[in-house]
């Protein structure tokens, strides 16, 4: 019985060991063909994570603000100086009056400084339109250095102030990822919202807006189901807001946002956490970001795309 049991085992070790050959013979091609998907899927972040950087350093990137100021009064005077209303950190101590009237803005150089409308010089007073009309006005100053334009949030109107000598830009440090997981490029499901659906969201000033949602997407990590609520993209696209166990802990606090492609015909479609990114008022105290609704406060780390920006300490 025991010379039974024994010869037994020894098969049942041969056996196993012969299978053990044949996965290991097949595991080699495996991890080479995973290790080239990585490889791929590193490339194709690092394209993304330098069109991200190049937009945000850009002349006109994030990185350039200067200044948010509330419209108040039907008159402001707007410049450097001491005297100005509206007072920007850089520029000509006088550049101009803005005048407002329930809704329809103008605004008229100083007499003697250079200023431009959308790169054509403004010649005494001219309109503006904000960044809720189909082409928002620019205002140039400085050589084209300088700009100014006029956005709405909440039911306020506010003056944005951009430079491209901005301390913000000149001092940028640079960005910081996790390391790049195609784990963290899971699959989705969009769940269409009814029409005229949305959302109350919430920015960092403390206003709060009623925004179209399309639907929400879900998706599954560990065996457990998450679901985002999405605002609408452009071209069908999504744009999620979220924050995770990570906002404060390695990633911004306020949470991060992420851009989805147009679900397919099936509903389905792959969100890439890798390329999740920081919102603006992560460099500026100038940004009027959206933050996440309370339904996208997930209960999951989400150690992926980009961490909390440090800024250059300042002497």
């Amino acid at each position: 019985m025991l010379r039974w049991r024994h010869c037994c085992t020894i098969g049942l070790l041969v056996l196993l060991a012969g299978c053990g050959e044949t996965v290991e013979s097949e595991d080699p091609s495996a991890r080479a063909d995973a290790a080239r998907l990585d490889v791929m899927f590193s490339a194709q972040t690092r394209v993304w994570q330098d069109t991200r950087r190049a937009e945000l350093v850009a002349p006109d990137g994030w990185l350039s603000l200067i200044g948010l100021y509330r419209i108040e009064l039907k008159s402001h005077f707007i410049g450097s100086g001491q005297t100005a209303g509206i007072r920007l950190s850089m520029g000509p101590e006088k550049l101009g009056l803005l005048q407002s009237d329930n809704g329809a803005y103008a605004f008229t150089p100083e007499r003697g400084v250079a200023v431009t409308l959308d790169g054509a010089p403004a010649r005494g007073r001219v309109l503006l339109q904000t960044d809720t009309d189909a082409s928002p006005s620019v205002l140039g100053f400085d050589d084209g250095k300088g700009a100014l334009t006029i956005i709405e949030r909440g039911g306020s109107a506010f003056v944005r102030a951009r430079h491209e000598d901005a301390p913000t830009r000149r001092r940028f440090t640079g960005l910081e990822y996790w390391s790049t997981a195609r784990d963290w490029q899971v699959d989705a499901e969009f769940v269409p919202a009814a029409s005229g659906t949305t959302l109350p969201i919430a920015n960092i000033l403390g206003m709060v807006e009623d925004t179209p949602t399309p639907g929400s997407v879900a998706f599954e990590r560990d065996g457990k189901r998450y679901t985002l609520q999405a605002l609408e993209g452009g071209d069908g696209s999504l744009f999620l807001i979220f924050a995770d166990r990570t906002s404060g802990h390695g990633s911004y606090s306020a949470g991060r946002y992420l851009d989805a492609p147009a679900p397919g015909a099936d509903g389905r479609l792959q969100i890439d956490f890798n390329r999740a990114y920081n919102p603006p008022c992560a460099f500026t105290a100038f940004a009027t970001c959206p933050l996440p609704p309370d339904g996208n406060r997930l209960d999951l780390a989400i150690p992926a795309g980009e961490k909390t920006y440090i800024p250059a300490t300042t002497v």
